[in-house]
């Protein structure tokens, strides 16, 4: 048989590993935290403990780093322990660039902690490859960070152009692919030489499990060992049963994602006509600025989520949140359930989210329920209004 790279193919099989002790087509879970040494060749190479080698691990491993057609894969215990493994591979006074609109928990890292290691951050208002070029410090700059699109505002960075300018100053390229998974967007195809993973959101895609993974570019094998090092060090491993669920989840990640980029797609234009809607950010709309980008970084789809501002400001728009019915109001993203979240409030004070902003994460319900759910919030909060 011909090799696969449908990722449709690759995540429904798990890549049709089979459990060579009973033939079972679904993974085994194997708690185990010591391994049987041999007494008289105990510097024999083999596992010794579970912090940093569990069997468990290496099928849901080989399945993202398959995905995203990488050199190696790791999993964390969450996506901010991934994250911050990144950054602890640099050294006191190393410079990193940022978007400013980025993940709001890696934003209060790095002006928390990642100061108090001695990284220097620029967090850059634009996002292209002019700009990063023009904030990079020769010699100082060790890592370009991009999350494409970006949340909660949406903004699409063109990974090949950034990736060019960043490795021409002799810095690497770590991009958050969270929101458009491996089904959508592939990074180190565009350039990038690290790819993270929030597994808690769409690779589990249920809503019960907090996991987080990183993928390094092929040619960046030392980097990978150097991350392994920092998670065994750290302490940050998942457990066995989470990356059990974490690779169960994904055997329907590209049915799941696809569905949830069709519906975010015609809520988007739903919403883009509403009277009380004053804009609309969703990749997938032409007249989003970075429609063409992500046309051409993105396949099957523009992602489940979009935001959308609100006629008569932040009160109005939790107003609206307020009276969603069939979509909840919660944090996080990617599971089987629509929820809707006024952001800003989530950030803190320093958020840069527009205070009238709301974001939606879309699930699996049908369509026509969704929007006559939205319909009716923003139609009743006219009605208050008035």
């Amino acid at each position: 048989m011909n090799k696969i790279t449908n990722p449709e193919t690759l995540t429904a099989t798990a890549l049709s590993w089979v459990d060579r002790e009973t033939d079972a087509m679904a993974a085994p879970i194997r708690p185990s935290t010591s391994f049987l040494r041999d007494p008289e060749q105990l510097d024999r190479t083999g596992r010794i403990f579970s912090r940093d080698d569990n069997p468990t691990y290496l099928q849901p491993e080989a399945l993202i780093n398959q995905l995203e057609g990488g050199a190696g894969c790791l999993l964390f215990a969450s996506g901010m322990s991934a994250m911050t493994a990144v950054f602890h591979t640099l050294n006191p006074g190393d410079h990193v660039i940022l978007p400013k609109n980025v993940y709001s928990g890696l934003r209060q890292w790095l002006n928390q902690h990642g100061k108090r290691w001695g990284l220097e951050a620029s967090f850059l208002s634009s996002y292209d490859s002019e700009s990063v070029s023009n904030a990079l410090l020769p010699g100082r700059t060790k890592l370009v960070w991009m999350e494409t699109p970006s949340n909660p505002t949406w903004e699409v960075s063109d990974i090949a152009a950034i990736s060019a300018a960043a490795h021409a100053a002799g810095a690497l390229v770590a991009i958050d692919n969270t929101v458009a998974t491996p089904i959508l967007t592939q990074p180190i195809a565009h350039g990038a030489d690290v790819v993270l993973h929030s597994g808690s959101k769409y690779l589990n895609g249920h809503g019960d499990l907090i996991a987080g993974a990183l993928v390094v570019a092929p040619g960046q094998e030392e980097l990978l060992k150097a991350i392994q090092g920092i998670r065994n060090d750290y302490g940050g491993v998942l457990g066995t049963f989470e990356t059990w669920l974490l690779l169960r989840g994904m055997r329907t990640l590209s049915l799941r994602v696809k569905a949830a980029s069709a519906s975010a797609l015609k809520l988007a234009r739903f919403l883009s006509t509403h009277e009380k809607v004053t804009l609309v950010r969703y990749p997938g709309l032409e007249s989003h600025a970075g429609h063409d980008i992500a046309r051409r970084q993105m396949q099957n789809g523009f992602g489940g989520m979009l935001s959308f501002q609100v006629k008569g400001g932040e009160a109005a728009a939790k107003i609206v949140a307020a009276r969603t019915q069939l979509i909840r109001q919660a944090i996080s993203f990617g599971s089987p359930d629509t929820v809707i979240e006024h952001r800003a409030s989530m950030e803190g004070a320093d958020s840069p989210t527009p205070r009238d902003l709301l974001r939606v994460s879309v699930g699996l319900e049908h369509i026509d329920d969704l929007i006559a759910d939205l319909r009716q919030a923003l139609d009743g909060e006219v009605e208050n209004n008035d």
